[in-house]
């Protein structure tokens, strides 16, 4: 594959959040983003000329000497790039492929399991939340609970839907989430577990 993409960083480690926490994972965090969101915790991984470019192959080979089994295609904001020749080297070697995004670009690439966490600060497209098999909703404040809501009518039935609390205010936002949920059982509550654990 002849495909370069601009790489903040890419590891093995354990899925800290979502659906799929607790889940040993290989993280490719591609470089480039422009939702801006605020309170980012990966705000180096905005200027995609900043980071060095790898190749799919290397890539590839990077995943290969580790365990994984699940890839994650992260960000910065993946969305922003043609996916399909690393999706479909990944799958050639039976990896099985996530992407974790905003939604506020079309995803181009085979995808076996697709997050998607909207934000304020860039719209996600209708198109893009009806292909997500996870709706994570970062919260803030009280007024994000009912901005999830929103979403309950753009996304497919079998989605998950989970609300997750910022980080810095999380002791706030997670008594929110929980009292919501009491009353919206529908949702789920998704907890940064890497970080209590401390895992890179």
């Amino acid at each position: 594959m002849s495909q370069n993409l601009p790489i903040m960083e890419h590891f093995y480690t354990i899925q800290g959040e979502g659906v799929h926490m607790g889940k040993p994972a290989y993280f490719v965090r591609v470089a480039g983003c422009d939702v801006g969101c605020v309170w980012c915790d990966v705000k180096d991984s905005w200027d995609a000329e900043k980071h060095s470019t790898m190749s799919v192959n290397e890539i590839i080979t990077a995943i290969k000497e580790t365990k994984a089994e699940h890839v994650v295609i992260t960000g910065g904001e993946p969305a922003m790039y043609d996916l399909n020749p690393l999706c479909e080297a990944l799958h050639n070697e039976e990896y099985i492929i996530h992407i974790e995004t905003s939604g506020a670009y079309p995803i181009q690439g085979e995808l076996d399991w697709v997050c998607v966490s909207p934000k304020k600060f860039k719209e996600a497209l209708p198109s893009e939340l009806k292909k997500a098999h996870e709706l994570k909703v970062i919260v803030f404040n009280k007024h994000d609970l009912e901005w999830a809501l929103t979403f309950e009518n753009q996304i497919s039935e079998d989605c998950i839907k989970l609300l997750q609390p910022e980080w810095e205010v999380r002791n706030k936002s997670e008594k929110l989430i929980i009292d919501f949920i009491k009353n919206r059982p529908d949702w789920g509550i998704s907890v940064q577990t890497h970080k209590y654990l401390d895992i890179p």
